[in-house]
């Protein structure tokens, strides 16, 4: 597997991480609802100067271990039955077409579930692999397990300018798992957006629509009763998902996504993934800065799961294609710094993927290391104000975090006491947030044979 020096771990002696110059207590500035967790305290890591000039970090590139689907009722399969594949969408193509017809998924809990499935399939406590496969990875080793929607914000959060955001922590035998935090009015905010919302997010999965088949180009099959180019009518149930190993310098991840399609077949390997976007066309400089801003997240979301390209379908407001660019992932860093500085000294708007990369590293080895230390620290081995002494304290493998994201600011890292692992629980069967299946197997002696302790699940 090859390595690319992208940034380098920061020196936390002089990088300015450790001088928490703000308090994180603000509640967000977006409006989003968040629970509070009952602490004693937190711990907090400040956003790196965005004008700091990191080191460089070994990032390796990604390798995928397994795929999966997901079926139009979004039942999971170990198949690449959900599979599509990359065509060229039709000039002046009309994204609004087949809306009455979108079978939109309800937004939910971002549990990992599936993505604990699939590392259950390459991976076994016993060494033996599941069902008698071959095993391509030992648990054991693996610093970081998370989607790649999670990562993603981790490593633009420096550059994030509006919304808080929040993720659960479970350290368990010293893998790092993540999941988004989303309470119940978010989840009731985002089922219920606004008309107008609402179909502007149905342009980019029409425009994925539009450039995609269930087979190659050659063989794809055309309805003379939809427009030319349509792939069919949008279900948000139905996914294709990718899961990678990777590695950011010394710490070993874990990540899944879903990846829109491939270009002619899918060998096994990330080099014809495509990611497909949507955007504004351009109509002036302010358009180009706004795009340039959106990038980072373009670059980052493809970047993790070795995506090589990005194709952008620019709009009208009313919904109309108007052009498509195709981007080559690894050029964006180069393409944004090369655009900023031609509009002249001093222009704040270009992004550091070295900066992401090195505080992304920092953040995940300060999660670790309070983690670790708070095993052994009474201030907040339970930190509920009315302690039930009925109830055993958490053990650090069953002990739940939660970080929050503050633009301008940083990070805020808090032990949730019993009362909030229960809501995060939601009356499921888990141990945390991990399905207690799952969580049961991580927590195994190692070498010590098991049987399938696995239980249905919620």
């Amino acid at each position: 597997m090859s390595t690319r020096n992208i940034s380098e771990v920061l020196d936390e002696s002089s990088d300015g991480h450790t001088d928490i110059r703000r308090r994180l207590n603000r509640p967000s500035g977006s409006g989003a609802a968040y629970s509070q967790p009952i602490s004693r305290g937190h711990k907090s890591l400040s956003y790196p100067a965005q004008s700091s000039l990191p080191k460089s970090v070994p990032f390796q590139q990604p390798t995928p271990l397994i795929s999966f689907s997901y079926t139009p009722e979004h039942i999971l399969q170990f198949d690449d039955s959900a599979l599509r594949y990359y065509r060229a969408s039709p000039p002046n193509a009309q994204l609004s077409y087949g809306y009455d017809k979108w079978i939109r998924r309800p937004e939910e809990r971002s549990r990992i579930d599936s993505l604990l499935e699939a590392v259950d399939r390459v991976a076994d406590p016993d060494g033996t692999g599941k069902e008698g496969r071959e095993r391509k990875i030992n648990l054991g080793d693996v610093g970081v397990i998370a989607w790649r929607g999670v990562v993603t914000r981790i490593l633009i959060a420096p550059y994030e300018e509006r919304e808080d955001f929040q993720m659960n922590v479970m350290l368990v035998n010293g893998t790092l798992y993540l999941e988004e935090h989303r309470t119940e009015a978010q989840l009731e905010e985002k089922n219920n957006v606004k008309p107008h919302h609402r179909k502007m997010m149905y342009y980019g999965y029409a425009f994925e629509s539009y450039c995609t088949s269930d087979a190659p180009q050659a063989n794809a099959p055309h309805s003379h009763r939809d427009p030319p180019g349509w792939g069919g009518d949008v279900n948000t149930n139905e996914q294709w998902c990718s899961v990678v190993r990777t590695k950011l310098d010394n710490m070993r991840f874990i990540i899944g996504g879903e990846v829109d399609c491939v270009q002619n077949q899918y060998k096994g390997t990330t080099d014809t993934f495509v990611e497909l976007k949507t955007s504004m066309s351009i109509r002036g400089a302010a358009d180009e800065v706004r795009f340039e801003k959106k990038l980072l997240k373009f670059y980052f979301q493809s970047f993790l799961l070795g995506v090589p390209t990005i194709v952008v379908g620019f709009r009208t407001p009313s919904g109309e294609l108007k052009t498509t660019q195709s981007l080559q992932t690894i050029q964006l860093p180069r393409m944004v710094r090369e655009k900023a500085a031609n509009r002249g000294p001093g222009n704040a708007n270009a992004w550091n993927p070295s900066l992401c990369l090195a505080w992304c590293h920092d953040l995940l080895t300060f999660l670790k290391k309070i983690i670790r230390e708070s095993e052994g620290d009474p201030s907040v081995a339970n930190n509920s104000k009315e302690v039930d002494n009925e109830q055993p304290t958490l053990t650090a493998n069953e002990a739940v975090w939660r970080v929050t994201f503050v633009p301008y600011e940083g990070a805020q890292v808090t032990k949730l006491d019993r009362s909030a692992v229960e809501e995060v629980r939601n009356g499921e069967d888990r141990v945390g947030f991990l399905p207690r299946w799952f969580w049961t197997k991580a927590t195994a002696a190692s070498g010590q044979s098991q049987s399938d302790t696995r239980s249905s699940t919620a």
